[in-house]
This record gives C-alpha cells, sequence and structure tokens, in this order.
C-alpha cells in the first residue's frame, strides 16, 4: 500500500520545505499529500502550492489544500474531508506551531498546546497510521544547562519565554501517545537556511546576529556580547528535513526522540567572529557585557533599530550541550549528517545580504 501523507503548518517554510523533500525521497511510494492550511491563509496556499506544481511537473491531483484550524475541535475539517482522511492517511507531520520568542502566553498556548491535543485527538481516529511525527525543539529543556540528552525531557526546568514553555507541556502531551500511537518526535536546534543556497523566509534565529552586527556596522570596532562560552546550535534547514523524511519512515524512528542538533556546535563568541568577519570584513573586539546589552534592548525603539527581539540575548548564558548520539547513530548509513557551520556561512551571508531590505522576511520587532 502507498502512502498517504498529512501535514500542518502550510504555507510556514519547513512545511513547504518538507513537501519538496518527502516527495524527492518517497515519491515512488507516495499516493497524495494533504496540507492542512487555515481559511485565511488558503489562497496564498493555493498560489503557492500552484506554482510548486508547476515548477516540480507534479500531476495537479497529487497535493491537495485541505481548510481547518488546529485550535478548533477534529481540526475543523469537514466531515466530508475528514472521513477520506481517516480511511487513508499514513504519516501525519505535525509542524503548526507559534515559533516566535517573544510570543504571548495565551496565543502560544492556545496554538501550541491545545492545538497539539487537537492534533493528538485527531491521529488517534486515524485508520491506517503507520507514524506520527511531531516537531518539537531542543529548547524544550528552558534553561537546564550541561549535557541535555534525548531521552530526557521532565527535569524540573524553568523556561527563557513563553515558546519554549509551550513547546515543552506540547510534548508532553504527544509523550503521552507513543506507548499506542507510532510516534516520532524531531528536536531541531535553532534552524537556519538552507546550507548550499541560503535560502530561507524568516530572518530569526542567528539572523539576529546579522541584524546586530549589520545596524552596528558604522562603529569602528565591533564587540564582543558578554564572553560568549555557551554553544550555539543552529542547524540548516535542510539537514533538519533529510532527517526527518528519512527517520519518519525507517522503522528503527518509531517510539524515538530525536535532536536534531549540530553535534560539533560552536561557542557563541567563534561565531560572533565568524560572522562579523563574514558580513562586515571587522574581527571583534573587547566586549559589552550582556546585561548591558539585554538592558539596552528592554528600550522598544532600540530593539526596533537592530531589529533583534531581547529573548534572543538569554541564548548567550545559558549553558547547554545538546547530546544527539541516538540521531546520528540512526542516521548511520543514509549520508545524512550535519555540516559543519562554518561551511554554511558564506550562502547564509549572500542570501541575507540579498533580502535583508525585504520586510516580509524580518520579524516584526514590538
Amino acid at each position: 500500500m502507498k502512502n498517504t501523507f498529512f501535514i500542518t503548518g502550510y504555507p510556514g517554510f519547513l512545511a513547504s520545505s518538507l513537501i519538496r523533500q518527502l516527495i524527492h525521497d518517497h515519491k515512488t511510494d507516495l499516493e497524495h499529500i494533504y496540507l492542512l492550511v487555515l481559511p485565511s491563509q488558503e489562497q496564498k496556499a493555493k498560489l503557492e502550492l500552484g506554482s510548486f506544481i508547476r515548477e516540480n511537473v507534479l500531476e495537479e491531483n497529487s497535493i491537495s489544500i485541505v481548510t481547518g484550524d488546529i485550535i478548533k475541535p477534529m481540526l475543523e475539517i469537514s466531515m466530508e474531508t475528514n472521513q477520506r482522511l481517516l480511511e487513508t492517511v499514513t504519516h501525519v507531520f505535525h509542524l503548526a506551531a507559534i515559533y516566535d520568542l517573544a510570543v504571548p502566553m495565551d496565543i502560544a498556548f492556545d496554538v501550541n498546546v491545545n492545538g497539539t491535543n487537537n492534533v493528538n485527538d485527531w491521529v488517534k481516529t486515524l485508520k491506517k497510521l503507520k507514524r506520527y511525527i511531531y516537531f518539537s525543539t531542543a529548547y524544550v529543556s528552558g534553561r537546564r544547562e550541561g549535557r541535555i540528552l534525548e531521552t530526557e525531557l521532565e527535569k524540573g526546568q524553568q523556561f527563557k519565554n513563553h515558546y519554549e514553555q509551550t513547546k515543552f507541556n506540547a510534548e508532553l502531551l504527544v509523550n503521552q501517545l507513543k506507548s499506542t500511537v507510532p510516534t516520532t518526535i524531531i528536536r531541531p536546534g535553532i534552524v537556519k537556511g538552507n546550507s548550499k543556497t541560503g535560502e530561507t523566509i524568516k530572518f530569526d534565529g542567528i539572523y539576529f546576529m546579522l541584524n546586530f552586527l549589520e545596524h552596528l556596522s558604522f562603529l569602528p570596532v565591533i564587540p564582543y556580547l558578554g564572553a560568549g562560552k555557551p554553544e550555539g546550535n543552529f542547524v540548516p534547514s535542510d539537514y533538519v528535513l533529510q532527517a526527518t523524511s528519512y527517520l519518519a519512515m525507517a522503522t528503527i524512528g518509531e517510539g524515538k526522540t530525536y535532536h536534531l542538533t549540530d553535534p560539533n556546535p560552536y561557542k557563541m563568541r567563534e561565531l560572533h567572529k565568524v560572522l562579523s568577519e563574514h558580513l562586515l570584513g571587522k574581527t571583534p573586539k573587547g566586549q559589552v557585557p550582556l546585561s548591558l546589552a539585554k538592558s539596552s534592548l528592554l528600550l522598544g525603539p532600540v530593539r526596533k533599530w537592530l531589529h533583534v527581539e531581547k529573548e534572543a540575548m538569554d541564548y548567550f548564558t545559558i549553558h547547554s550541550s545538546y547530546d544527539s548520539t541516538q540521531a546520528v547513530a540512526d542516521l548511520e548509513g543514509s549520508g545524512i549528517k550535519c555540516p559543519d557551520l562554518k561551511d554554511t556561512i558564506t550562502p547564509m551571508i549572500n542570501f541575507y545580504r540579498k533580502y535583508k531590505h525585504d520586510h516580509s522576511k524580518h520579524i516584526e520587532i514590538k
């Protein structure tokens, strides 16, 4: 029997890119792809999907848009469509979430926790389900420090922001399904653009560092931010997508949680140096205390000018190391591995330079 995929989070960057990866890897065994789209996003999704189908020379009826909403019971899918899904869907990829570090708690909880609970309930009704793949984040570890294992979750941790806390709460719910539903949990590090092309649709995460450097480029000397001793775990989107596509289908992936993180990450100071040298041609000197940098970002005009969320500074202070032993072991022989971050810097910065004035790619800073 061929497989039928159901994906939430379209037309977001990861969901859109995942479709391409799944078709590339599993086309011969693929019957159909269904994309859950909010009614407000339907027209945009149809335009993007139409372009994607033409560019990739696909059958027009090979991918379908399903309107619905994860924060509504049974995802608010029409009865007729839902009946068809219940009888055919074999793999569910749940990517829909609020990823903003500065998101208010009520919005984050509604989408990330209540939404995931609704997806969980819907998944349990599927008659031919082979795998439920849930996209979490390595940062469900919150403020925990030291080595963080893939097999760990509840350790009494506190959280840096509502995004982390609600993704933790959501992962707890998904974990409860593992005994009855074939589940794979994916915990990426901080996702950046494609390792070869630099392509991304959103300048957040490591791009906040580029925004910071870009707006301070007039200074004769660029300072480091604090001592920069914590690890910066940034992973290219293509690694995350390739690994997810493989582990979602491989028998070995069932019932496991994976850190799709950089097994050899650089310290934040080294990243700051490399980014500054590539973007500005300047090697940083001296340092600004992190407390001063964080205080300045409490001022709305400052963070809007720098185009940096104040919550991003917290990732310069937590000494966490994400163990990816299980992911690396289970990807052995697949040819999939996380590239050295330094090898991906040039295409990333070239893409950033080309689109840095495109406001649609920047996060709205409040």
